[in-house]
């Protein structure tokens, strides 16, 4: 009987989305095998979730449904290659490897095989990744659902075409590193105006997340939310003029088409 889930790889980001998978309920425990090369990470995973676990790849996605691969870009083209002729050729293939396209997953895998090329981000470890869904024409309509309906077990996901996964990666894949420089600006002025450190980060922090939460729930447009608390003469205006004369939109786009532009280079 064939099992319905394999996850290669259980460093941060693959043991983040099978905790939310399995815990979603989605996926039994007992119907997923994990692969790791570090018995040590593999056995924790297996043993903290109900699951089986292997030091083998191949053994892992022999029979599997769905297989998740969680390995960094660099080493992907070695741990598929030796996997490949175990998978079925029904199986749906998910990776999230930064930078590597179908076309290379295809030549690694057979251009027959169906796969979903993937980009979450760091947020999946507490449930609320941004996930950018690819997937090759043999997926089908059903496989497509199946595998949105994963990703969202941790988070938010949407399909995407694939040559918008550039800008994927600089607005959502490496956000979080810009969101932490301005939660750190922001304690640092609070520092200056005397706060004490931990109490500004919690203040920031709050502040980032409870505008965000707004924006989503009420579908208001940023622009708006912007205007609503910018009193005429008014304490936020001052600030947002500050922020205008120091460039942050043309620094903040500026930053992400470097990022967009440096995916490409590495892809």
């Amino acid at each position: 009987m064939a099992k319905e889930l394999a996850l290669i790889g259980c460093g941060n980001m693959g043991t983040a989305m099978l905790k939310g998978i399995v815990g979603s309920g989605l996926v039994a425990a007992q119907d997923v095998t994990v692969a790791d090369v570090s018995e040590t990470s593999q056995q924790r995973l297996a043993g903290e979730l109900g699951c089986q676990g292997t030091c083998d790849n191949s053994e892992a996605v022999a029979g599997a449904k769905s297989i998740i691969i969680a390995v960094k870009p660099q080493y992907l083209d070695g741990v598929v290659k030796a996997f490949a002729p175990s998978v079925d050729k029904d199986a749906v293939i998910i990776s999230i490897a930064a930078g590597v396209s179908l076309e290379r997953l295809e030549g690694l895998l057979g251009a027959d095989h169906k796969i979903v090329r993937v980009m979450p981000n760091l947020a999946a470890m507490v449930g609320e990744s941004m996930s950018a869904l690819c997937p090759n024409g043999n997926v089908t309509e059903a496989e497509r659902e199946r595998v949105h309906e994963l990703f969202c077990a941790f988070g938010k996901a949407e399909f995407i075409p694939e040559h918008l996964m550039d800008a994927v990666v600089a607005v959502s894949g490496s956000a979080p590193a810009y969101v932490c420089l301005f939660i750190e600006a922001m304690a640092d002025a609070a520092v200056i105006e005397g706060m004490p450190r931990a109490q500004a980060y919690a203040m920031a922090e709050q502040a980032v997340l409870g505008t965000a939460k707004y924006l989503q729930e009420t579908g208001t447009h940023p622009a708006v939310l912007k205007d609503m608390v910018s009193s005429p003469a008014g304490t936020t205006i001052a600030a947002v003029a500050e922020l205008e004369r120091g460039g942050l939109r043309a620094t903040v786009v500026d930053a992400m088409l470097a990022c967009a532009e440096r995916n490409r280079e590495l892809a």
